[in-house]
């Protein structure tokens, strides 16, 4: 048997949960405009975020939470091709904040109006957050929905939000979020 052939033999008795499937790698990216704000001013809020590439190749995300006007979120969204999730067992986020709890934050459709969510705190070092798809609850608007959590074949959607019920100052740098 020659050396192609036992290549893709073995590739193909290996299970893809082996290798890390990349949802956005912010260092091979040269800008974010595929993420996009979303505020508290939706609905009045007077929060504010920001998000931009710094020179390093992180994703920067930071502003402002206000809870004036029964205001109280901030966060960043991404829309993704559908991306099959089998064979994965964690979302990993490589992050360095500034000791604060975020919450991660997953689409499985387009058309549903609810995300699957996660909170994470965020050290102010650089880390590996690892967080069980099967452990990602149903959530719209901040209340849990009477659904199991997430259990679905595929992600549209990533995002993170802040949202701690104070008003305080955020900064959150990323580096990539992927599956393993």
């Amino acid at each position: 048997m020659n050396i192609i052939k036992i290549a893709i033999l073995l590739l193909m008795m290996t299970s893809n949960s082996t290798f890390a499937k990349i949802l956005y790698d912010f260092s091979s990216k040269n800008s974010v405009r595929d993420w996009y704000v979303v505020d508290d001013g939706v609905m009045g809020g007077r929060s504010k975020g920001n998000f931009y590439l710094n020179k390093e190749g992180h994703g920067v995300f930071l502003g402002n939470v206000s809870l004036d006007n029964y205001g109280g979120f901030s966060s960043i969204r991404c829309d993704l091709k559908k991306i099959k999730v089998d064979g994965y067992q964690y979302v990993v986020i490589e992050v360095k904040g500034d000791n604060k709890s975020y919450q991660f934050r997953l689409s499985s459709s387009y058309f549903d109006r609810y995300v699957y969510t996660s909170k994470f705190f965020a050290k102010n070092e650089w880390q590996k957050i690892r967080i069980p798809l099967n452990s990602l609850e149903p959530r719209f608007r901040g209340r849990r929905l009477d659904l199991p959590n997430f259990n679905r074949k595929a992600i549209s959607g990533i995002g993170i939000l802040v949202g701690n019920k104070t008003e305080e100052d955020f900064i959150l740098k990323i580096k990539s979020i992927y599956l393993e």
